[in-house]
C-alpha cells in the first residue's frame, strides 16, 4: 500500500534471509523466491540492490547463497531497506498526487494525513531487521498466506 511491489518483496526477502541466517542457513534465490511469491527474476534484481546496501550478503560457489550478518541484524532499520529499493521516503509527496500541497496550501486529507506520514516515519525508524525476523520465527507473523 505505501512501498512499491519492489520494496514489499525486498523487505520479505530480507527478513527471510535474516530467519535463516539465524538459524543458521544460506538462502537460495529459489527458495528466497518461493517463500516471498515473488519472480525469480525479480527477486534476483532486488537481491542485488540489497546487497548493494549491505542489507544481506552474497555468497559465491556451490556452497552459496545469501546471508544476514547476525550482529547488523540488530542495527538494520526497516528504513534502510525502504530506502535502499525505493529510494526515498517521498515524505513531502502528496497523498492524492497534487503538485503543491503544503500546511499553506493543503489538500483535503493533508491535516489527517500528516499525523499517520508522522507514525509510519517513527514505526520504519524504530522497527529492526532482526526483531522482524524473530517476530517470523517464533511464530507470531508470517511472510505469506
Amino acid at each position: 500500500m505505501i512501498f512499491s511491489k519492489a520494496c514489499e518483496y525486498g523487505i520479505k526477502a530480507a527478513i527471510y534471509v535474516a530467519e535463516q541466517s539465524i538459524n543458521g542457513n544460506r538462502a537460495s534465490l529459489k527458495g528466497i523466491s518461493k517463500e516471498i511469491d515473488s519472480p525469480e527474476a525479480f527477486t534476483a534484481k532486488i537481491l542485488q540492490t540489497l546487497v548493494k546496501h549491505n542489507i544481506i550478503n552474497s555468497v559465491k560457489g556451490s556452497m552459496g547463497g545469501f546471508e544476514a550478518d547476525l550482529k547488523r541484524i540488530k542495527k538494520i532499520k526497516l528504513i534502510e531497506i525502504v530506502i535502499a529499493i525505493d529510494g526515498s521516503l517521498h515524505e513531502s509527496k502528496c497523498v492524492l498526487g497534487l503538485s503543491k500541497c503544503s500546511e499553506i496550501s493543503p489538500c483535503p486529507v493533508h491535516n489527517k494525513y500528516k499525523h499517520i506520514k508522522k507514525d509510519i516515519l517513527e514505526m520504519l525508524e524504530k522497527t529492526t531487521l532482526a526483531g522482524m525476523s524473530n517476530s517470523v520465527i517464533e511464530g507470531l507473523s508470517c511472510l505469506k498466506n
